[in-house]
């Protein structure tokens, strides 16, 4: 149904129509008539919804920094585990991760060749030169935001140490390449471009997704990708871009017996590290690094 100018309008401000989401809307309409993928209603946060999804950021931010602080060589995974657990129960928050489709623990500890789902256990002890990606959401009144970064154990390889660096470079690549108006495989071109440069190969089983009113929400991110193709970033998405970038190739298999940890397939090395971004009037903020 139309909207009348002075209608409240549809994101929920408070504020009329004609002064909120008009002009939006014709952009988007004028999109769709030119045959543009375009985002609806759905995938655009109000402000309320925002201020929530800020809230559970900072409490993810402040876990991931906790983790760097304390992470060592002969620290187990499990250990990291209940680090995240304790902090963000006791902000008063929830880890998304826990008890997710039957996932066993609040983050996820993914080492040297597993590329991402890793499963902490307090078995598993890190050592001198591996490199481990740890992965968080976290529950805000509802809102969720969603951050991984890599970790260096003591002295690595100058092989590992590369991968980390550029597939840190490459998920920056990707949020560089986010402008208002202009199209979700900007994201991917950008990342896969720096990565083949670079000698690695991108995943493609997975991808960066929506988030923020749910775990997992439309559009799914694709870290590999064609300029000027996809979907519309329109201002008020909110979504994760997370490129997984392996050392050989970008296939890989899924742990049999725990049925969530994927590894390379060849064995070698994978990195990865994730921000939640909010598409913006006139650019982009990270919410959640």
């Amino acid at each position: 149904m139309k909207l009348s100018k002075n209608s409240p309008c549809w994101c929920g401000s408070g504020k009329k129509y004609k002064h909120c989401h008009e002009e939006w809307d014709n952009t988007i309409n004028v999109l769709k008539l030119q045959g543009q993928k375009v985002p609806d209603h759905s995938l655009i946060k109000s402000k309320e919804d925002l201020k929530w999804i800020r809230k559970a950021a900072k409490i993810n931010n402040e876990v991931l920094d906790l983790v760097q602080e304390k992470i060592h060589a002969g620290m187990s995974t499990g250990e990291i585990d209940q680090l995240v657990y304790n902090y963000t129960i006791e902000h008063g928050a929830t880890p998304a991760c826990l008890g997710y489709e039957g996932f066993p623990n609040s983050c996820c500890t993914s080492v040297n060749d597993e590329v991402c789902h890793g499963i902490p256990d307090f078995n598993r002890i890190l050592k001198e030169g591996d490199i481990v990606n740890v992965d968080c959401t976290t529950i805000v009144h509802g809102h969720y935001a969603d951050a991984s970064r890599m970790f260096c154990i003591g002295e690595v390889s100058e092989a590992a140490q590369k991968l980390v660096d550029v597939t840190k470079e490459c998920m920056e690549a990707g949020i560089a390449a986010i402008r208002p108006w202009g199209h979700l495989g900007d994201i991917g071109a950008a990342i896969q471009e720096l990565a083949h440069k670079n000698g690695y190969s991108v995943v493609v089983d997975y991808g960066g997704h929506g988030v923020g009113n749910d775990f997992h929400e439309e559009p799914f991110v694709y870290h590999v990708g064609v300029k000027g193709q996809g979907m519309i970033l329109a201002p008020g998405m909110v979504f994760t871009v997370e490129p997984m970038i392996n050392e050989g190739t970008y296939r890989l298999f899924i742990d049999a017996d725990n049925g969530w940890t994927s590894y390379t397939e060849d064995g070698k090395l994978s990195a990865q590290w994730e921000n939640t971004v909010l598409v913006t009037e006139d650019g982009v903020e990270k919410l959640a690094w």
